[in-house]
């Protein structure tokens, strides 16, 4: 179940275009894979094209309100939640020749050693810009993505009890869950939530999860680790999760 979204806030900033584009980029994946959110965009989009059809400007409405209302409706629901992500998620990996490169053999996946990661629409179109998987530390897996102008994003792949050193952020760092799970010592994320986190948070994201966990990640500044021997890393840490 997703449990983590954009703000209301952020979802209309994203309708009225003022987000920046790697932001915009995350928050239009993770409509990709939210029902709810896509549609409280939909009703948004619909109300400021209204707006701008009113000769006496358009209703305003309290927007967060009816966002909260709607998460409501839905955690309530869990039979109801993302039935369209969970046909995604749950298709069986084709077989394919094990290998540590990006795969294109289809355009709507990504391939580790022959596991497959279907993506949500949004992010389809940067399969051809992705680069190859590089092995970091212990049972993590990385990717590059070239944004263009944008700047550069990782999908990151955490084998079953792989994880990320415990660390804190110099900036922003915007993480889409695309399959599996993971926990961070804050919380515990499903495929879709969609994460934010800056200066204010410490923390370690693992895998226990079986199928061990891919996801999208845009960070705007290197990470700093922040405990034992990962502190020696800090030097190099551009070269990491750039």
């Amino acid at each position: 179940m997703i449990r983590f979204h954009p703000s209301a806030q952020q979802l209309v900033s994203f309708v009225d275009g003022d987000l920046s584009p790697a932001v915009s980029l995350m928050v239009s994946a993770h409509c990709d894979m939210c029902s709810t959110c896509q549609r409280f965009v939909e009703q948004e989009t619909e109300r400021l094209a209204g707006s701008l059809l009113e000769d006496n400007g358009f209703k305003q409405v309290d927007l967060k309100a009816d966002y909260s209302a709607m998460i409501a409706q839905i955690t309530q629901s869990p039979s109801s939640v993302e039935a369209d992500t969970g046909s995604q998620q749950k298709q069986p990996p084709r077989k394919q020749n094990t290998n540590t490169e990006v795969s294109m053999a289809a355009n709507d996946s990504i391939e580790l050693d022959g596991r497959n990661f279907v993506l949500p629409r949004t992010l389809q179109r940067y399969i051809e810009k992705t680069g190859g998987w590089s092995s970091l530390v212990g049972k993590l897996w990385q990717a590059p993505v070239d944004l263009g102008s944008q700047g550069v994003a990782n999908f990151i792949y955490m084998g079953k009890g792989g994880s990320v050193p415990e660390h804190t952020h110099r900036g922003t760092e915007y993480t889409l869950v695309i399959n599996g799970e993971f926990s961070d010592g804050l919380n515990n994320y499903d495929s879709g939530d969609f994460i934010f986190m800056d200066g204010q948070n410490t923390h370690t994201p693992r895998s226990d999860n079986t199928q061990g966990c891919l996801v999208f990640t845009i960070v705007d500044q290197p990470l700093h680790f922040t405990s034992g021997i990962a502190r020696l890393l800090n030097p190099f840490s551009h070269l990491f999760f750039r």
